[in-house]
């Protein structure tokens, strides 16, 4: 049974960028009706910061572990094996401060982790997930931040996206982007639209 993972960060019950995160898992679910999708909303749910248990536990030979420190990656042992799990991933993923907000980065730190996502080598880091999995990012930004301008060097989404989800193997990512959603209506009507036509692309 298929299996998509869907991870919406914004807290706004108009969000855009759930909006189109959401379009693309309802279009997913019809294509693939024996399928399943599983959907967290990491700011409502208020995924949990690493703290210094966790930290610790995380240095910790899972055969010397204590009962505490188990518990304490209970949390981000579940997210792990929804990813895993997963044959597709989506993230509704607001451009916030130039990069993506909080709470996304939170269950970022929870699955990024040594031993069961990556694993270190002398030549450099190892992915644990597999590379087949695929991976669609839906984002709403207030501006544009297209290839060779003066403000791509201001976009701290992408690039990072890329790099961290790289390192644990998920490297197919396409990312559809709603621009202009904070400039005239009409600008971020045609942004919004644009991204609609980029998602019902990807999915015929």
């Amino acid at each position: 049974m298929p299996l998509l993972l869907h991870i919406d960060s914004s807290p706004r019950s108009a969000s855009v960028s759930s909006r189109l995160a959401n379009a693309f898992a309802e279009q997913w679910k019809r294509q693939n009706p024996e399928g399943r999708v599983l959907h967290h909303n990491s700011s409502l749910e208020g995924f949990p910061y690493l703290d210094e248990l966790f930290i610790d536990a995380s240095f910790t030979a899972a055969e010397t572990r204590s009962a505490a420190q188990n518990e304490a990656l209970g949390y981000s042992d579940r997210l792990v094996d929804e990813l895993l799990a997963a044959d597709v991933v989506v993230l509704g993923a607001p451009m916030w401060n130039l990069s993506i907000p909080a709470s996304l980065k939170a269950w970022i730190d929870l699955i990024v982790r040594e031993g069961r996502t990556f694993a270190f080598a002398a030549d450099g880091v190892t992915p644990l997930v597999p590379p087949s999995k695929r991976v669609y990012v839906f984002s709403s930004r207030g501006g544009a931040y297209p290839p060779k301008t003066a403000f791509q060097q201001l976009d701290h989404q992408e690039p990072y996206l890329r790099r961290i989800l790289g390192l644990i193997g998920l490297t197919q990512i396409e990312f559809v982007y709603a621009d202009h959603q904070s400039s005239s209506p009409e600008a971020a009507a045609e942004g919004l639209a644009r991204a609609e036509a980029r998602l019902a692309a990807l999915m015929r």
